[in-house]
């Protein structure tokens, strides 16, 4: 018997323009699970299965191997997480635009050269190959960003700080006209787009990250927001002069610009900025002294570092909360406190900083939904996946009992300001 609001597979699959046999196909590799299976075996779909079949086909039509898409749909298609999931694809499919428009211009070059009896130039052809296999790239961006997401989203809204951590720590910084500022693995530009308007008007801010397309991320969501700022300027100087705005020209903020390198390897010179900041980078490096000899080396005489990390007790419940799921479900590979955290932060960083003062952003969350927890979970580097995928529902249950009455999380996080 038919349920009210569900769809027979065969309903379901005219509706999406594909074949019963594809339905059942992603039903047995676990990418796209029917609602309800009724004791004879029939599968039956509902409206939210067709957000998770469009984000399926689209992602498919990017070329992404069913196991890369399987590993990237994970989860609730609850309102939040359909509108994010997107956004995020337009972005890729921006940069799938971009990416392609590269390599037609590199063909059309080439075959230029060919045509005109010229020498061809074999670094473009090296370029073009390298524009072919971006696929591994735009992958690892669009995990990336849903990640970075996952764990803004989780600490907006369930934090008892109302200030927010990216004002916190943008306010411990004191950046001021004429300074010089880099910021290493500046991620999805949240410290300044959520700072936009306290940003000096006379200042220069070289945002990095070692993902080009993050930057490309970031430099979209800068140049919009200086869009707006352009804009509500020449509306209030129109308002108080009479004169039109329809001549308005909005162009890049030159505030910013964006570089895509290795912290390891900082390519610029000597006493170039008087601010370098690392929000949650550190304890990522391969090799924490070169990077500090980097940073140091690039600080200007009397510059400040200010780098920001995490403590042993950070976020402990819900470590605590998969385990009692599952023991074997692991968040993270490391303990990254270990490399670089609050308790022993001061002590890797005095070899290079004249004076290291340490503060703590004093938070913490208390949860009341289960969507944005389970987000974060499956948003870690460990192997959660492994063990949730098959049990997705049952884990969904878990939480939501857990989250019923409030579920409250230690935040222990801070900054290091060091002097050069």
């Amino acid at each position: 018997m038919k349920l009210p609001g569900y769809y027979t597979s065969g309903e379901f699959a005219k509706m999406a323009h594909i074949t019963v046999r594809t339905i059942r196909y992603y039903d047995k590799q676990n990418i796209l699970k029917p609602s309800y299976v009724n004791e004879s075996g029939a599968r039956f779909y509902t409206d939210e299965d067709f957000a998770r079949l469009q984000q399926i086909l689209l992602l498919k039509y990017l070329g992404f191997s069913l196991e890369d898409i399987r590993d990237m749909t994970i989860g609730d298609p609850d309102y939040h997480m359909l509108r994010n999931s997107l956004n995020l694809q337009l972005k890729l499919v921006k940069d799938r635009i971009e990416q392609m428009q590269l390599v037609a211009r590199a063909i059309e070059d080439t075959t230029d050269a060919i045509d005109n009896n010229q020498e061809i130039n074999w670094s473009q052809m090296l370029n073009l190959i390298h524009l072919t296999s971006m696929e591994n790239t735009l992958k690892a961006q669009y995990q990336n960003a849903t990640n970075i997401s996952a764990r803004i989203r989780l600490h907006k809204l369930y934090t008892t700080n109302q200030q927010g951590w990216f004002p916190w720590v943008f306010e411990q910084c004191h950046i001021a006209d004429h300074m010089h500022v880099l910021e290493l693995g500046c991620g999805n530009g949240a410290l300044w787009r959520e700072n936009f308007a306290k940003i000096p008007e006379h200042c220069s801010v070289l945002l990095n990250d070692i993902s080009e397309g993050m930057l490309r991320d970031t430099r979209r969501e800068i140049h919009l927001l200086e869009q707006q700022r352009l804009t509500a300027s020449k509306a209030e100087h129109a308002s108080t002069s009479g004169n039109s705005t329809n001549s308005m020209i909005v162009t890049d903020d030159m505030r910013f610009t964006f570089e895509a390198f290795d912290c390891h390897t900082i390519p610029y010179a000597d006493n170039s900025f008087d601010l370098v900041i690392a929000n949650h980078v550190l304890f990522y490096c391969n090799d924490l002294n070169i990077v500090l000899e980097e940073v140091r080396r690039v600080l200007k005489p009397d510059g400040h570092f200010v780098c920001s990390t995490y403590g042993a007790s950070h976020m402990q419940e819900i470590t605590h909360l998969v385990q009692d799921f599952n023991p074997q479900i692991t968040l993270s590979a490391d303990h990254l406190y270990e490399r670089f955290g609050l308790e022993n932060g001061a002590s890797l960083l005095a070899p290079y900083f004249s004076s290291i003062d340490m503060k703590c952003y004093k938070d913490g969350l208390f949860v009341t939904e289960s969507e944005p927890l389970i987000e974060y979970i499956l948003s870690c580097h460990g192997n959660q996946n492994q063990y949730i995928l098959d049990r997705y529902k049952d884990f969904h249950a878990f939480v939501s009992r857990k989250t019923k009455k409030g579920f409250s999380i230690t935040k222990n996080a801070g900054i290091f300001v060091c002097k050069k």
